[in-house]
């Protein structure tokens, strides 16, 4: 028998839960619907979205021949032997093509279509998971509407979840009662995917029906015993492992501690150590930097430990460079430093280095030995000369930011540096 999620599959737009920014009233694929006129199109977003559901009403919609592939198991065959149906007496009105899993087609794959999508003989409507700037020939992007979905919220999830019980409850004659806490905790677990929570509550069906043909009362511990644990939407390679180190990083450089600790509790729940590590050590020059020059020696010896006792003991150092980054004192001054200099040798012509500042060995050196001045013989082991090449040398690439640290330096050379007074 076929699995709940596909027996209740919706059949028009109002049956649908979520994705009200694309669906809903007037907005763009509920006035595409209406005009029965579909151009090619690629979804994208979470599993268990409704990007499926959608492109079967499109299909029906558009009167157009209905073909399905899925990208896992499509070979150039397949798509030779729809496209070789154009013309047909079943294709007057066109093709409609649908590739789910769009992403595991090869390059060759995509292209194969790309001249009949060109013509108007098959209309595409691609599903992925993955970024389609990345996983997605860049020839059939120009040629396509992109389309988002988001993950469903749990009150999306609690309203397909009823409607697939209220369903169930017909075909089975049965009556299956349960707590708004259950509904909601099922919910949760799924983690914005409503096939995943369709699953669990028709396991618990399956499962329980063989003791009361009747009547199955869906409490908390079938709940949890069937839904095991939630999974966390994590790609190590895809948008949302990026999103996670994003999401990481500017809750620490926005110093909310608690953002911080849930980011990395993310994290360490997809398993991979080394990007975090990385991305703390980067976080530690570049947000907190010459604030707290000493953040980094400490977050290297965290990290360093993290890596050397692996999972599950890993996340205690971990958190310790977290909470310590997240509550340090911030400072941008050297990230900006570099990249402003870096800039410069991309843009203009910074000219020559001085003289009196090349090798000791080299030839310009010797002819200019007596012109560099060693600020170790003078006071405070500064002497006023110029360093900057003289096409630049009223730059100004470092600035000391606003924290106790750097202004104390200033403080320092601003004093050493004054020039005496006349």
């Amino acid at each position: 028998m076929r699995p709940l999620a596909d027996r209740i599959r919706p059949v028009d737009l109002d049956e649908i839960v979520g994705q009200d920014h694309i669906i809903g009233k007037d907005k763009l694929l509920n006035r595409i619907i209406k005009s029965g006129k579909v151009p090619n199109m690629i979804f994208f977003g979470p599993s268990g979205t409704g990007k499926t559901t959608v492109a079967g009403i499109m299909a029906k919609a558009s009167d157009k021949k209905f073909f399905k592939l899925n990208g896992t198991s499509t070979n150039i065959d397949d798509i030779k032997n729809i496209i070789s149906q154009i013309g047909t007496f079943g294709t007057m009105n066109g093709i409609l093509l649908y590739i789910d899993e769009l992403h595991y087609l090869t390059k060759r794959h995509q292209q194969s279509i790309l001249e009949y999508i060109e013509n108007g003989d098959v209309t595409l409507i691609g599903s992925t998971t993955e970024n389609v700037n990345f996983s997605i020939f860049n020839a059939l992007l120009s040629r396509s509407t992109v389309i988002e979905f988001k993950a469903l919220h749990s009150d999306d999830i609690i309203k397909g979840l009823k409607r697939a019980i209220s369903l169930e409850e017909k075909r089975l004659n049965i009556k299956v009662t349960y707590g708004n806490d259950v509904l909601n905790y099922i919910a949760e677990v799924a983690g914005g995917d409503l096939r995943r929570a369709l699953n669990t509550t028709e396991l618990i069906i399956n499962t329980y029906i063989i003791y009361n043909s009747d009547k199955i009362n869906i409490d908390m511990e079938k709940a949890i015993e069937c839904s095991q644990s939630k999974i966390i939407n994590y790609d190590r390679n895809g948008d949302n492992h990026y999103n996670m180190l994003s999401f990481l990083q500017k809750s620490i450089r926005g110093s909310d501690e608690q953002a911080s600790i849930h980011a990395l509790a993310r994290l360490i729940k997809g398993g991979n150590l080394a990007p975090i590590c990385r991305r703390l050590l980067v976080i530690a020059s570049e947000d907190i930097g010459l604030a707290y020059p000493q953040a980094i020696s400490i977050v290297k010896a965290c990290t360093d430990s993290a890596l050397q006792l692996g999972l599950p003991e890993a996340r205690i150092p971990l958190a310790q460079a977290t909470i310590l980054l997240a509550s340090s004192p911030k400072s941008n001054s050297v990230y900006k430093a570099i990249d402003a200099a870096l800039a410069d040798l991309d843009k203009i012509d910074v000219g020559q280095i001085p003289i009196h500042l090349c090798d000791a060995h080299s030839n310009s050196f010797a002819k200019n030995r007596e012109a560099y001045l060693y600020p170790h013989d003078y006071p405070n082991n500064y002497v006023e000369q110029q360093y900057m090449p003289e096409n630049i040398k009223h730059k100004v690439y470092y600035k000391y930011g606003n924290n106790k640290f750097e202004q104390s330096i200033k403080s320092y050379w601003d004093k050493v540096k004054q020039k005496p007074k006349k």
